[in-house]
Parts: C-alpha cells; structure tokens; sequence
C-alpha cells in the first residue's frame, strides 16, 4: 500500500516512518510513504500557501491553487484523496476498513490553522474523515493516524496476522478482554486463575464475557 501525504512538514511524517513496525514494514516494502511539500506548491516567491479569510474572521486558510497544484503533480498516483479536518466523517475501524479497500494508494491532506479553503473539499478529494470530536494543532497528527491504522490491515505489517483477529477494535462492535502478565500476583492485585489453568475452552468463554461493547454516546 502506498500513502501520499501532503504536508508542511515532511519531516513529520518521515521520522514516524523511520522506527518501530512502521519502520520496519517501510524497510521490507510492505507500505510505501512519498511526502509531498505543499510549499513547493506556492505561486509566490516567499512559498506562502495560506491567506486570511473572505467576509472577516480569525486565523488563515490554506489555499485552494497550492493543494491542486500538488494533487496534479501525483497524476494518477494520487488514488483516492482525504483530507484530515475536524469537520469530517469520524474515523473508526469500520471506516478505515472502508478506505482500505477503496484503493491501493491513499493521499492524505494534512490540515492547519483555520482550516482549508472549501473549495477543496468540494472539488478535490473524496472524502474528509476526522479523528475525534476535538482539535489539534496539526492535521499531520490526524494523517498518522489513520496511515497507522490503514497500513494494520496490510499483508505482513504487523507480522503476525492473528494480531488482526483480537484487535481492541473489532468490527462486531466489541472491545478486547482484559489481559494480564507475569507476576501473577502484585501488591495484592491477582490475576483471573481461570487464565492460569490451560482450559481453552474455558479461557475463551471468560474472555468472551469479559469484553466490553463500544460505547457510541
């Protein structure tokens, strides 16, 4: 899988990308990462991507002619194209799954100060996803994010595949069991003995018990 990020800050996303499985599934070619630096982008000699906003306001906008210029200059290497902001569709398992088939390629659109102008959103991608119901100071923060999550459901990120099958979110709308590890007994605080007993069948009923449902409120 292969994931264009356009950014103003590549160094962001490439460091993330350096460490840990996302580093090691980079090293073995199992997700690619290309960033792209919307500054690059710029009709201006000082590289100036954003502009104050029409009919009044605070904070700036990023502005619609760098972000087309820097979709065109993937061709048809863009895949399909999201754009972070907090004014999109909530992401969640179901959702990324959802994108994760949609296409091979994603390019994801990081989002700063006010926001970006809207005709982007009407024009240019094909959807906008937000991580929560809050703000943060970078969309870069958000494009990771659902990077992460998207590349978990890639042949070979994570090594072990079964990992996918116990996720802490699933699809059938529960969340993980407890789980425990050694000592079995800390300060007083002791773990399930039904988990120490080697019977599966009774394990797996218990762990089933004990998930929790996801709670949509």
């Amino acid at each position: 899988m292969k994931f264009n990020f356009i950014t103003l800050f590549p160094e962001k996303i490439t460091s993330y990308f350096e460490t840990g499985i996302p580093g090691k599934a980079v090293k073995q070619g199992v997700v690619e990462i290309n960033t792209v630096h919307l500054r690059d982008f710029a009709d201006n000699k000082h590289q100036k991507v954003d502009d104050t906003i029409y009919g009044g306001g605070p904070g700036m906008l990023l502005q619609v002619g760098p972000i087309y210029r820097a979709l065109e200059s993937l061709g048809e290497n863009k895949g399909k194209v999201i754009l972070l902001s907090p004014s999109g569709e909530l992401f969640n398992q179901t959702l990324a799954r959802e994108i994760y088939e949609s296409s091979e390629t994603i390019t994801l659109i990081s989002g700063y100060y006010e926001g970006v102008d809207h005709r982007v959103t009407e024009h240019l991608i094909d959807r906008e996803v937000a991580i929560g119901n809050y703000v943060i100071s970078s969309g870069d923060l958000a494009a990771l994010v659902v990077a992460d999550c998207l590349s978990r459901f890639v042949p070979g990120f994570l090594g072990k595949e079964e990992s996918l099958l116990e996720e802490s979110h699933n699809e059938t709308e529960e969340l993980e069991y407890p789980q425990y590890t050694k000592p079995y007994d800390f300060m007083g605080w002791t773990v399930p003995d039904v988990l120490l007993g080697g019977h599966h069948e009774e394990i797996r009923k218990w762990r089933q018990k004990n998930r929790k449902t996801r709670n949509h409120s």
